[in-house]
């Protein structure tokens, strides 16, 4: 059977801007909760975007419900599939990144592989997964269910997620929450530029940081 539920409220664009600020290994400075597993990596370099979680779950080697859901997505959305452990099959390739670009899909993120890397260069479609794959998956019509929470690098996401994405990893943000993680990772992102002119000036980072007070109060003779 098929679990269909309806698209999820989208992210603010105001909030999507803002998130893109933002690195989200800065986020980690944060949060200890949220981020995929690490092996969910960029195929292409310097992306960092923003956008909606919508969540997919495929099992096994049928991907009917990914195609189905390429007449559902707006722009601004992000793919988000849990593969249900499926490490040998590939259910997102070029047919899917052209269908996907056109809808105005911002990223695909697989806990799983993907297939047909050169596509996503050539339309500039950013992806994260867990490698690349030649065996696909096909039109099987078995079951699956869309927009329902997710398993994905070991993270639990829902329908309506924020989902920021780059070169260090993917993080998922409740909606409510988002905006005050934001806002603080992109002070600590302004201090570190100040940090890094001190720096520059002369200042030993131990010394910044309190790394040297520390040692030599327990240093032994």
């Amino acid at each position: 059977m098929f679990n269909i539920q309806p698209m999820p409220a989208q992210i603010a664009p105001d909030l999507v801007e803002l998130l893109e600020k933002v690195e989200v290994a800065t986020i980690g400075h944060v949060l200890h909760s949220g981020f995929v597993d690490p092996a969910i990596r960029a195929v292409l370099p310097n992306k960092r975007v923003a956008g909606t979680a919508v969540t997919l779950r495929i099992p096994n080697a049928d991907s009917s419900l990914l195609h189905y859901l390429t007449q559902l997505v707006r722009p601004g959305d992000i793919v988000v599939i849990d593969r249900c452990g499926d490490v040998r099959h590939a259910c997102w390739g070029g047919v899917i990144t052209n269908a996907m670009k056109l809808g105005g899909v911002k990223a695909g993120v697989i806990d799983g592989p993907a297939t047909d890397f050169s596509e996503f260069t050539k339309v500039d479609m950013p992806m994260w997964c867990r490698g690349p794959s030649p065996i696909t998956t096909k039109i099987l019509g078995l079951e699956g269910a869309l927009n329902v929470p997710v398993s994905v690098g070991g993270q639990v996401i829902h329908a309506g997620d924020a989902i920021l994405c780059d070169e260090s990893g993917v993080v998922a943000l409740r909606p409510t929450e988002a905006r005050a993680i934001a806002e603080r990772a992109i002070s600590m992102q302004e201090a570190e530029i100040v940090l890094l002119q001190r720096l520059r000036a002369g200042e030993k980072l131990p010394d910044i940081s309190g790394a040297t007070k520390l040692v030599e109060a327990k240093r032994s003779a």
